[in-house]
């Protein structure tokens, strides 16, 4: 019987999987872009990252993180930044691939918690709360140790935690959103609308990048980002009494253009006594979080 497991990571930029073992460790890996046409152009590319992962190899199960939101009860998935997936059977659909072995749906955000929690920044923390700062902002709970997803498995979705009442419109069909502000995508906007000058292709890399030299609009905003996650972890750690929080994603590579800003408004907003010592940590694991979370759905881990 075999102890290794296929993870795989659904999001809005990429398909990842891998194949990893009882300790956490990948062991192998693939990646494609996310194709957005069609529904089945989207499921053909999850099943050529599958392929490309097992060649051939049995699985003890399979763990799917999926960008959201996810239904873990009815196992479909309609991620805001994929819009051809509505209600898209990808439990059942992964289970037809590889009859006979259990397959567990989670949202991104709470994989990226765990992944976290068993073996990055997380680890010794109880009640914490871990964000992808990516394409949208995600976000995923561990509470007394273990994740915990709410009645939907979408608990600690923080991307939609409204940081500008009447702000700008967001998929999800609200207004002024955190994912409307510190999604590298929308960040891009919102530097072009103030002047930034940047190729047609640019992206939140380019945008960091100019930050990083100085430049005044991209620094702008990665702090405008900064704050509307800082002001999203901080309702939500007085909400459900948090020690901590761990932030990762491709917007967060930026290391401290983007968690000095989340550090200071969170320490602006967290007064509360029993707020004392809660703390926001980059994430360890980066692009593995994701993939070990969702390994650690079908280890207990």
């Amino acid at each position: 019987m075999t102890d290794l497991v296929l993870a795989l990571d659904v999001g809005g930029t990429k398909i990842a999987g891998a194949l990893v073992d009882r300790s956490g460790a990948v062991l192998r890996a693939a990646r494609v872009g996310t194709p957005r046409a069609s529904a089945e152009r989207t499921w053909a590319a999850v099943v050529d990252v599958v392929e490309q992962v097992l060649r051939g190899e049995g699985v003890a199960g399979v763990g799917i993180a999926c960008a959201g939101p996810v239904d873990t009860a009815a196992g479909t998935v309609g991620p805001i930044n994929v819009p051809a997936w509505r209600g898209f059977p990808l439990r059942d659909r992964v289970a037809d691939l590889l009859p006979g072995v259990p397959v567990e749906l989670a949202g991104d955000g709470p994989c990226m918690a765990l992944g976290e929690h068993w073996l990055g920044a997380g680890r010794g923390s109880r009640f914490m709360v871990g964000l992808v700062v990516s394409t949208g902002v995600g976000g995923g709970l561990v509470l007394g140790g273990r994740a915990f997803g709410g009645r939907t498995g979408n608990a600690g979705h923080l991307g939609h935690v409204v940081v500008e009442p009447g702000g700008e419109p967001c998929a999800c069909g609200g207004r002024g959103c955190a994912e409307t502000v510190a999604g590298g995508p929308r960040m891009v906007d919102w530097a072009r609308r103030q002047g930034w000058l940047a190729p047609d292709d640019a992206d939140a890399a380019l945008l960091a990048a100019a930050a990083g030299a100085g430049e005044e609009i991209p620094r702008a905003a990665f702090e405008r980002a900064g704050r509307a996650v800082g002001l999203a972890i901080a309702a939500t750690a007085a909400v459900v009494d948090l020690d901590l929080a761990v932030v990762g994603g491709g917007v967060a590579r930026a290391g401290e253009l983007l968690l000095d800003p989340v550090r200071r408004t969170v320490a602006e907003h967290c007064g509360l006594s029993y707020l004392d010592g809660f703390r926001v940590e980059r994430a360890e694991l980066d692009e593995r979080a994701g993939l070990v979370g969702a390994a650690a759905l079908v280890l207990g881990a």
